[in-house]
């Protein structure tokens, strides 16, 4: 029998991926399941790897929001930009997309502003200050 296959968005932060995994924290309750720092590898860094000073960047985390993973690293450049796509969210409450999209906001940029759309009661689309673009809905309330 074939092991399932999975997807999981692997997102590099160049040197900022703590801060914006406490980003996520506060915003959509993400649970970081496992954390690595290069410094802690079993294996060295081939040499010239890595930029100056990110032996305490993060090599490796495994991310949860809700019943959807994800993986983080510094990578191995400082900077870098995401594009091409979106993670889409949806939360439960009108109230918990106001808060989550107000947080990813900060030192971002809106793409959509929230309002309600024939698909949800509330939706709305930010780039956080990392470049990760999200996009925000509402399931409708019972």
């Amino acid at each position: 029998m074939n092991p399932p296959v999975s997807l999981e968005p692997y997102l590099f932060f160049g040197g900022r991926c703590e801060e914006a995994l406490a980003l996520y924290r506060e915003a959509l309750g993400a649970e970081v399941e496992m954390l690595m720092h290069f410094r802690q590898s079993p294996q060295p860094m081939p040499p010239g790897m890595l930029p100056v000073g990110f032996e305490d960047k993060v090599m490796h985390a495994m991310v949860r929001i809700g019943s959807s993973r994800f993986l983080a690293s510094d990578g191995c450049e400082v900077g870098g930009k995401f594009g091409g796509f979106s993670l889409s969210v949806s939360l439960p409450t009108q109230a918990s997309v106001r808060l989550a999209f107000d947080r990813l906001a900060e030192g971002g940029t809106v793409q959509t502003p929230l309002a309600p759309t024939f698909w949800a009661p509330l939706y709305g689309a930010v780039v956080d200050r990392f470049g990760v673009s999200w996009m925000l809905t509402a399931l409708p309330e019972s």
